[in-house]
């Protein structure tokens, strides 16, 4: 598996699109909004008439892209600014095209909202690369942000090697030395990532990160576990229909992994590079068209097809680099119906953590 070319969101506008199926990353960034707004006020009030260059690290496409720019914008207001540099980042494989299609329609809006006030001239440039390298000058970025993909890796952790059989991430069966792999690996990557966003910030600049993680300190017990469990269980029914090879299923883990809010807070200490402004946790339905807060699954059916949808949105590529195109269609819908399966029994939640920092 090679990160940079098999992570990436299915493009275009269609049915199985990330465009058509991203409202569960949408809604943690209307979550995540007052500290975005928090953030910006603050680099606004130390780098007064100034240019702020800002970056959306992990952009995706579609019109989530664009939400975080219009709450800098936004929140900019007002402000004695000279300017806004915005960078989009994503790795290659991202439908670039697809936001800078999205961009000039985003530009006429904000105009339109905007007519009549003065406003801070903005402009939009993307960056392809990974942000697990360095991507700016020293001391030359204000503030940082990145929704839904720092749960991310790398790279798969080393010596997995078919250790974590009939399993492709974190389960009830998978062995503690896997476990303690998975762990290394996200403090491994976590702790890259601070101090390479640490030489890019200039002095007092700021990040916000949403990230997928877990409640619970069991580190068995998230619910990206269950989520992924489920997905294993789909490809062992296809093992059993002949559509999948069982070395192909036992030689599959997914690269990520859901932290705690105590691991973040123990990474970001060890490196002493950041002081953390906020940190919280809230809580996500796994239907992202569910916006209820009871825990009645009102139609399990329809919601365990929304959940699949979202899923393979965000994973196809990731399937079809190990396994092959041709089970696309089957393995979802096996999916959909173990989901809905599964949320007959318990309505389920994605942990989110939002965390927010400083540059010492």
């Amino acid at each position: 598996m090679r990160m940079e070319r098999d992570i990436h969101m299915v493009k275009g506008e269609g049915e199985t699109s990330y465009t058509t199926n991203s409202r569960l990353q949408q809604k943690a960034l209307f979550e995540a909004k007052p500290v975005v707004e928090e953030a910006v006020r603050q680099v606004c009030s130390a780098f007064l008439r100034q240019n702020l260059v800002v970056c959306d690290l992990g952009c995706g496409s579609g019109d989530n892209t664009l939400i975080f720019l219009s709450e800098v914008i936004n929140a900019t207001t007002g402000h004695n600014l000279v300017g806004i540099q915005f960078f989009l980042n994503d790795l290659p494989g991202n439908d670039f095209n697809h936001v800078f299609q999205s961009v000039e329609r985003f530009k006429n809006s904000v105009t339109a909202y905007h007519k009549g006030e003065r406003r801070v001239p903005f402009y939009i440039a993307g960056l392809s690369g990974s942000y697990y390298t360095r991507l700016f000058p020293s001391q030359s970025v204000h503030l940082f942000h990145s929704s839904y993909s720092l749960h991310w890796h790398s790279q798969l952790p080393d010596g997995l090697d078919g250790n974590n059989k009939g399993n492709i991430y974190i389960a009830k069966a998978t062995p503690l030395s896997v476990v303690k792999l998975y762990q290394e690996q996200f403090q491994k990557d976590l702790m890259l990532f601070l101090e390479l966003r640490y030489d890019e910030l200039v002095v007092g600049g700021q990040m916000v990160l949403t990230f997928l993680g877990r409640k619970e300190e069991d580190v068995y017990s998230g619910n990206l576990n269950y989520l992924s469990e489920l997905l294993a269980q789909s490809l062992r029914s296809l093992v059993d229909k002949d559509l999948v090879e069982e070395d192909k299923l036992n030689s599959f883990n997914l690269p990520m992994y859901g932290a705690s809010v105590g691991e973040v807070k123990a990474a970001v200490k060890q490196t002493g590079l950041f002081d953390i402004n906020e940190i919280k946790l809230f809580e996500s339905n796994w239907d992202p068209y569910d916006d209820s807060e009871d825990d009645n699954v009102h139609d399990s059916i329809q919601s365990g097809v929304n959940v699949a949808k979202c899923i393979r949105a965000v994973m196809e590529t990731l399937f079809v680099s190990h396994f092959g195109e041709s089970i696309l269609d089957a393995l979802f819908k096996e999916y959909a119906s173990k989901v809905a399966d599964y949320l007959e029994r318990e309505k389920t939640k994605y942990s989110v953590i939002v965390l927010s920092l400083q540059r010492r």
